[in-house]
């Protein structure tokens, strides 16, 4: 079931070494900037602590009218009443998630061949997040996925591929010519001076690819 998203930005937080107050206050800006979807990430928090964030990030995403993706958890997701929820390739398998969260929640699934891809789409997942394209700072484990297989995934599956992976405004003409919906920011966007103006930045750049 195809949903209505743009997931043209779609920005992924990483709240390490900021204060709840300060990510608050970067969730926001970035949203301000121009992201069309946003995806809480928490890996290290527990149940509790990731709920209660989630709610206020819920509060923003929705001032902004943004759905809100929440990683990993579904339980999560389904408490705070987030519009989707993202699995990788060890999590939930996505149909069952799909038969859990009904249809119209969001699902995204990651995906780094296209066998992958081909599943995840097969048993009902939305989007694909699809990469490492660069090597990254944030603590999840990346494996570098080739433009090349970028580009299979892209024509092998009919719903929206999003690159992933240490993208910037400077790096992502690489992508240039491939048939990705979107790319994923994570800290081009959380680490910036002005996270607003990186989004805008960002935003404007991906539009010309």
């Amino acid at each position: 079931m195809l949903k209505t998203f743009d997931t043209s930005l779609y920005f992924i937080t990483d709240s390490t070494g900021f204060s709840e107050e300060e990510f608050l206050r970067r969730v926001e800006a970035a949203l301000i900037g121009g992201v069309t979807l946003l995806q809480l990430r928490e890996k290290d928090k527990s149940t509790r602590e990731y709920l209660a964030l989630a709610e206020k990030v819920h509060t923003l995403t929705r001032k902004y009218n943004v759905p809100l993706i929440i990683d990993d958890r579904i339980d999560v997701a389904l408490a705070a009443g987030a519009e989707g929820v993202h699995l990788g390739q060890s999590d939930m398998p996505i149909d069952l998630a799909r038969r859990i969260l009904g249809d119209d929640i969001i699902i995204g699934a990651t995906a780094k061949t296209v066998p992958q891809a081909l599943e995840a789409y097969q048993q009902g997942a939305d989007y694909l997040g699809v990469g490492a394209i660069y090597p990254t700072t944030t603590k999840v484990r990346t494996v570098l996925t080739s433009t090349d297989t970028l580009d299979a995934i892209c024509r092998a599956v009919p719903i929206p591929v999003n690159a992933i992976g240490g993208l910037n405004k400077d790096n992502i003409n690489i992508l240039r010519g491939i048939g990705i919906s979107g790319i994923c920011a994570v800290s081009a966007i959380m680490k910036a001076d002005d996270p607003a103006l990186a989004a805008q930045e960002l935003k404007a750049t991906a539009e010309k690819l």
